[in-house]
């Protein structure tokens, strides 16, 4: 089997809900990192891309019609260039990825440009249409997150918990006290604003317009300072007597991330430069009402498949979409609370956590990070019980 090489990644800053990012529409925001990768790569000949993959958890706005595509066009890739959008919920951005790797190893691909986006913001109200002639019955969903046109037997066998709500059932099961949870929510704060400098490395500038007025947005928009008085302070909204606060919890953002994964091949006749492969990648189910365990399977299934140990591993990105289920999962797995080698730059509740875009920045955060030789795991949870696992290598 051949070898997929991660050689280029960016990403645009992740805005905060209505912030900076608000005004741009999603496919144009997917646009703009391929755009960046094109730019860059000079050597990199777009009509010579096999498959742009991207990830996107919504579908029913301006990212609707296949994303990927409408994307690539807007970025300029040549027409005869094939898009594929795909959907895993939390996990699509780096589902995308995988699945550009998967392309390249087995042959059937040789380059491709793969990642995320999502724009939390500007997810529209949807309708379903009447069932019956002259219904005076009408009912309206918020797409921005959770559960819409739910099918009544789902429901039955296994709940429509909000995401809040799973996190509060992980906490009561695997007993992560509130304590807990807002020591790990402020040390992503604190790390996150530690690396800004590091995190720099990674986004590119996006100039907005509104009213007529240019606006630079060139950092990340979510983190804030805090401390363990402030997050002690917020209220527990989503269940009485719960532990699960905005503070303890990853935002809802907006952004867009992409990656150049190539062969072998395909590396030495573009002129490019690779610093990560990708080495296996797996996915399990759970329990939709505890989805946020979703990496302790699907870890522990690659770790098998590459019969790795996770000990061994340099570094990992865990998405921190709860404090609450970031711990249960990280104790499940046998790693300390505050281990310096997990999200060492913050996490997704401190940067924030755009849903189709955050798996590719895992990945790409990770491969940034790695030192030759050395291995990395990139790992989230997905909504209605699923998780998902990269492991890469430096290079």
């Amino acid at each position: 089997m051949r070898e997929a090489f991660i050689c280029d990644y960016i990403r645009t800053p992740i805005g905060r809900y209505a912030g900076g990012l608000s005004s741009v529409r999603t496919d144009d925001l997917a646009s703009l990192p391929i755009a960046e990768l094109l730019r860059r790569n000079k050597g990199l000949d777009s009509a010579r891309i096999d498959e742009v993959f991207l990830g996107c958890a919504n579908q029913a706005g301006e990212d609707n019609r296949n994303i990927a595509r409408m994307a690539l066009l807007l970025a300029g890739v040549p027409e005869l260039v094939p898009g594929i959008t795909l959907n895993r919920l939390c996990g699509s951005g780096m589902d995308a990825v995988i699945a550009a790797a998967r392309g390249i190893k087995s042959g059937e691909i040789e380059l491709a440009i793969t990642g995320g986006v999502e724009s939390m913001s500007r997810a529209p109200l949807v309708m379903p249409k009447a069932e019956m002639p002259f219904s005076r019955q009408a009912e309206i969903f918020d797409t921005t997150i959770g559960w819409r046109f739910v099918n009544p037997l789902l429901k039955a066998q296994y709940g429509i918990d909000s995401m809040p709500e799973t996190a509060e059932n992980v906490a009561e099961e695997f007993h992560i006290s509130r304590e807990d949870q807002d020591a790990f929510a402020l040390r992503s704060q604190e790390r996150a604003a530690a690396a800004q400098k590091r995190l720099a490395l990674e986004i590119m500038p996006v100039t907005t317009r509104t009213q007529n007025k240019a606006q630079i947005i060139g950092q990340d928009e979510h983190p804030r300072p805090s401390s363990i008085k402030k997050l002690a302070a917020l209220r527990t909204p989503f269940r009485a007597g719960g532990s699960v606060t905005a503070g303890n919890a990853s935002g809802v953002n907006d952004g867009a991330a992409a990656l150049i994964i190539a062969s072998e091949a395909a590396v030495k006749a573009h002129g490019l430069r690779p610093i990560a492969r990708v080495l296996g990648s797996a996915s399990a189910g759970v329990a939709p009402r505890i989805m946020g365990m979703g990496p302790v399977p699907a870890t522990r299934k690659l770790c098998a498949i590459l019969g790795i140990n996770i000990n061994s591993l340099a570094l990992i990105e865990l998405n921190e979409a709860f404090a609450a289920q970031s711990l249960a999962v990280l104790r499940e797995l046998g790693l300390p609370d505050d281990a310096t080698h997990i999200n060492p730059n913050g996490g997704a509740i401190a940067l924030g956590h755009p849903l189709g875009m955050t798996g590719a920045r895992l990945v790409g955060t990770l491969a940034m990070e790695l030192n030759t030789r050395e291995k990395g795991l990139a790992t989230m949870c997905v909504g209605v019980g699923q998780g998902i696992a990269v492991v890469i290598e430096g290079v």
